[in-house]
Order: C-alpha cells, then structure tokens, then sequence
C-alpha cells in the first residue's frame, strides 16, 4: 500500500520537475538531456549465486542496463562484441545499446533465459541461485523516451566498464545501500530502489564521461572541457538568445577561428549546428509534452518566426512540427495502450 501511495507522488513530483525544466531551463547538460530522455527504472534486481550458472538476456531496444559487481566475479558478454569482459568486485558496468548479453561464471556454461531466473521479482528483490554465496551482483535497467534516445545512446560503446578505484566512493555508497534494500524489502523501498537506481546511473555517466575526456568525441564529452564545457552549458541554460559563432567563442575565451575549429573537433559538430539541434530536441518535447501553440514554442526558443522555426524543424526531422506533434502523440498512445494490456 505505501509503494502503491509513493509510486503515485513520485509521478506527481516528476510531472512538477519536468514543467520546471522546460520553463526555466536552468540545468546542466547532462541533466537537461536526462529528463527530457526521462529515464524510468521498470527493474531494479540483486543476484546471489553459487557453483557454474550462465543467464542470457534478451534484446532491449532503446534502453539502458547499469550494474555493479558487489563481490566475487563473473564474465560479461554482449552480442556483436568481440570480447567478453571479466567483472570483479567493485567493478560497474553500463549496457547502452539494448543488446542481447550474458552474464555467467564460465563462458562455457550452456546459458539459461533470465525470465526463468528473475520471474519471482519481476518488481524487484533479491535472487538466490545454486545457493549463492560465490558472486552477488545488482543491476538496473532503464526505459529512455524512443524519439529522443539516440542523442544519448549513439554516444555510448556497447559495454561501459568501470573499473573499481577510489575515485568510485560515491558509487559503491549507492550499490550498498541498494543491496541493502532488495534484502529487506522494508516499506517504501520500491520507491528508495528507484532513486537509488537513478543515482547509479547518473554517477555511472560522469564516471564514465571523465574517463572520455581523455579523446572522447561528442557532447557528452566535450562537458570535462575547460573551454567548451561551458559553452554546452551556456547554450543549454539559455537555448533562446541570439548566439552568434563569435558570442559562443567570447564563452570559451577564445578567438572566433580558433573556437569553431576546437569546437567541431571536440563535439563532432559545428557550435551553430549543436545550438539548432538543441533547440529542435527541446521543441519537440515541447510539441509532445505540452499544449504550447507553435508559434509560442518557436518565439521562446530564439527564432524570429514560426515559418523560420518550422524549415529548422523539417529539415532535423523531416516533417513539420504539427506533423511530428500528431504522429508521437499517436506512438506514445499505442505504448500506453500495449503497456496496459
């Protein structure tokens, strides 16, 4: 009863923090393209074995799979991946692609379906298999919003794996507390794992992201840059302002010349096309997710009209935004309607 009350102000509480982002518009990057992904937790689940045991999951289409190795160790295996990866305690790992996998204590033991494994917490909870006592892992996995995924996932190698140091303090507070509540199963703790869930994965990203400002090319990494990360950010705070290539450059401290050629080095884009893209994806959410008129949504986001806006929309999207509004309208109604079912 209090997790079906909890679930209820949890949806509550997102609806309120998702009209907050898109009127203010205050956030970092990363969090600005988090919720407008809107990552939902369906699972979040332990695992304790013991002996050989081999578990094959199935294909997971524009979603994300985070994990954490609590002790022992266990091999992680992702189709269309050459090498496998061997996990050992402290180790993290994200699965970004929705690929088939495997995890299992030897490669060579005939896997069995994860359905018949985790059918007893299809909501959560810890699983004991063979007795346990050999490897304990948790993981989560995570539902992203179809129309905007790829502007996270087409970022992300297949297998992310984080090695344990102590740079991961933060994270290994959160898996334990994690393992702490799928034992327990105490009141609330649906509610508890979900946040917990999407801290792991939040804390997994910028990991992640650190180690991608070592050569990583693309938006995410260009936030650990010292002279483009606050570009990204001041685009993304104010989405609306005139930006020019020079005024973006005056951002970074850096010579217009020089700018436009670190910028495209770094994110893989010109300045002036990432600030259309930006907007675009902040528009179509807002096309979907609101009941703004277009000319409202094209004035509040920096084009002098509605017919300027609608070409930039067309030409990102391929259709114009009163077509693309009726048409996700209509995809996300028949999700709803298959996920009720």
């Amino acid at each position: 009863m209090l997790d079906t009350i909890l679930r209820g102000y949890d949806l509550c509480y997102k609806v309120h923090i998702t009209f907050v982002i898109v009127r203010k518009m205050t956030l970092d990057p990363l969090s600005d393209v988090l919720s407008l992904l809107k990552p939902r937790n369906y699972m979040s689940a332990g695992f304790d074995a013991g002996g050989d045991w081999s578990i094959q999951f199935p294909d997971q289409q524009k979603s994300i799979k985070t994990g954490a190795i609590v002790s022992g160790a266990c091999w992680l295996s992702v189709e269309g991946v050459a090498e496998p990866v061997y996990l050992e305690t402290g180790d993290c790992f994200l699965l970004p692609s929705g690929r088939p996998f495997r995890m299992a204590s030897h490669l060579s033991v005939p896997p069995v379906p994860a359905a018949e494994i985790f059918a007893a917490v299809s909501t959560g909870g810890m699983v004991t298999h063979k007795g346990g006592g050999d490897v304990c892992l948790v993981s989560s996995r995570f539902a992203l919003a179809g129309h905007h995924a790829d502007m996270l996932l087409a970022l992300l190698p297949p297998i992310i794996h984080i090695q344990s140091d102590d740079d991961q303090a933060g994270l290994r507070w959160l898996v334990e507390h994690m393992v702490q509540e799928l034992r327990d199963q105490r009141p609330g703790g649906f509610l508890v794992a979900q946040h917990l869930a999407h801290m792991m994965l939040v804390q997994a990203l910028r990991l992640h992201l650190a180690e991608g400002a070592k050569g990583g090319i693309g938006w995410l990494f260009a936030l650990a840059d010292k002279q483009i990360g606050p570009v990204i950010s001041a685009i993304h705070a104010d989405p609306a302002r005139r930006w020019s290539l020079q005024k973006l450059a005056e951002q970074a401290g850096m010579s217009r010349s020089t700018f436009a050629l670190k910028f495209k080095e770094t994110v893989g884009t010109s300045a002036i096309d990432y600030l259309t893209r930006w907007r675009i994806v902040l528009a179509s959410d807002r096309l979907v997710n609101s009941d703004d008129p277009i000319s409202v949504i094209a004035f509040s986001l920096g084009y002098a009209s509605e017919s300027a806006f609608s070409t930039a929309f067309k030409r990102l999207k391929g259709c114009p935004p009163r077509h693309y509004s009726r048409n996700q309208t209509a995809i996300i109604a028949a999700q709803t309607v298959t996920i009720d079912s």
